[in-house]
């Protein structure tokens, strides 16, 4: 019997007989004894920086950019010990604003600040969502190299002291996310956003899960953090369950390279081929809605080597109660997969015409899809899956049966990763397989 996360709770299933699997978890870490005392520690013994009650002072406006909450990170741990921290520098409360890093998703509730934040905190402070899409509440950073334009929030840029939270963990995009990213893309405007995760950048060879050095995207926020003045982040490493196994603060680039060697321990795991079939679990808040869930698959093709055999089937779990999701760019993803029935043809158009924030997604589920097919199990919203040219299904057995009829054969192997975003499948030397188009 197998069990990967499922919304809040976890679905079990079996292997149809002649199926044969392998499973693939991080590295089991022991979570941390006392989170409060690791994050007290962590501000009493900073990377790089003086300790944050040293930075602060009496008078400063001060920000603190936190994740919304697609992310995961103990922002209701982090936030309110940042807040100590000011506090006991002399700065006033009405003098510092937290601002919801929320990039091109929807703005962010009441009730999900609380979750995120506290209700005491979010009745005592200023919050803000990013809004990405309105220049009057932008500032221009410039360009990175390739002409990428660089932009960030004008609270976040003109705060006097520019603080950030989050998670490091494995990141299609910049590698490792964390560090710099809350704020260089969550607080950015629209136009960082596309540019960022565009076709060019996707389809860079530099541009991928767990890659650092030489990767584009890293190197564009990096660029926008330092115009933008972040002086100070807090950010965890969570294992499979949640529960942080790793808390540092301090100088935001020297911060977030020791939480990438932390993380690296946890989440990269060695395979040692390429697989028939993928499971990948997700779980809650993520699979609520297919643009975060199919993540899941995009993880697994984007890997160092992709972990599924071209022509092979990737398998999620998730009850994607939101459809393919209620924000902008989740709206954009839904119209652009609408439009994908011959993925081919469909790849070039984006490619040749570009696509808005959000619509990223759809080009980079093409990618998969032109190479593997993508069942998501117990949908409730399967005409959505369907829109979205990923296949339906009732259950994991109804998807074994369907990954049966796609490869013609009983006795496949499958791979299964319980936590889809939290692991990183590293395909040993001997079994690569290089996809042509890759």
């Amino acid at each position: 019997m197998y069990r990967v996360p499922y919304g809040r709770t976890a679905l079990e299933f079996e292997l149809p007989g002649k199926m044969r699997a392998r499973v693939a978890e991080s590295r089991p870490a022991k979570p941390l004894a006392s989170i409060e005392e690791a994050i007290n520690d962590a501000l009493n013994r900073p990377v790089n920086s003086p300790p944050l009650k040293d930075l602060a002072r009496r008078g400063d406006r001060v920000c603190i950019v936190f994740t919304d909450i697609t992310r995961q990170s103990p922002d209701h741990l982090l936030v309110p010990a940042l807040l100590r921290e000011l506090a006991s520098s002399g700065v006033r409360a009405e003098d510092i604003l937290l601002l919801c890093g929320i990039g091109m998703h929807r703005p962010s509730t009441l009730d999900e600040r609380i979750a995120k934040l506290g209700r005491d905190i979010v009745e005592r402070y200023r919050i803000m969502d990013n809004e990405p899409q309105n220049p009057n509440v932008l500032v221009d950073l410039g360009t990175a190299g390739g002409g990428i334009p660089l932009s960030v929030n004008r609270k976040a840029y003109e705060a006097d002291l520019l603080i950030a939270t989050g998670i490091v963990e494995p990141h299609q995009y910049a590698g490792y996310s964390g560090g710099r990213k809350t704020l260089a893309i969550g607080a950015a405007g629209e136009s960082m956003i596309a540019y960022t995760h565009g076709p060019r950048m996707v389809d860079h060879p530099g541009t991928r899960l767990g890659k650092i050095e030489g990767n584009p995207f890293h190197q564009a926020i990096t660029l926008a953090a330092r115009r933008a003045g972040l002086r100070f982040i807090l950010n965890a490493v969570l294992d499979g369950e949640g529960r942080p196994v790793s808390i540092r603060a301090g100088e935001p680039e020297a911060t977030f390279e020791a939480l990438v060697r932390d993380a690296r321990q946890l989440y990269e795991v060695q395979v040692p081929q390429q697989y028939d079939v993928a499971v990948a679990g997700v779980g809650f808040p993520k699979d609520d809605n297919l643009y975060q869930a199919s993540r899941a698959a995009s993880y697994l093709f984007f890997a160092p080597t992709p972990v599924v055999r071209e022509g092979g089937v990737i398998i999620i779990p998730a009850p994607t109660p939101e459809g393919a999701g209620e924000g902008v760019g989740e709206r954009r993803f839904l119209e652009k997969m609408k439009q994908a029935r011959d993925i081919p043809s469909f790849l070039s158009r984006m490619r040749r015409e570009g696509y808005p924030p959000g619509a990223q997604r759809a080009y980079v589920m093409a990618k998969v899809l032109e190479k593997n097919s993508v069942i998501i199990a117990g949908s409730q919203t399967p005409e959505v899956v369907r829109q979205t040219q990923m296949i339906p299904a009732r259950d994991m057995k109804e998807a074994f049966s369907i990954a049966v009829r796609k490869l013609g054969r009983e006795d496949l192997e499958v791979l299964i990763v319980p936590h889809g975003l939290l692991t990183l499948p590293i395909v040993e030397q001997g079994g690569r397989i290089n996809f042509s188009a890759y």
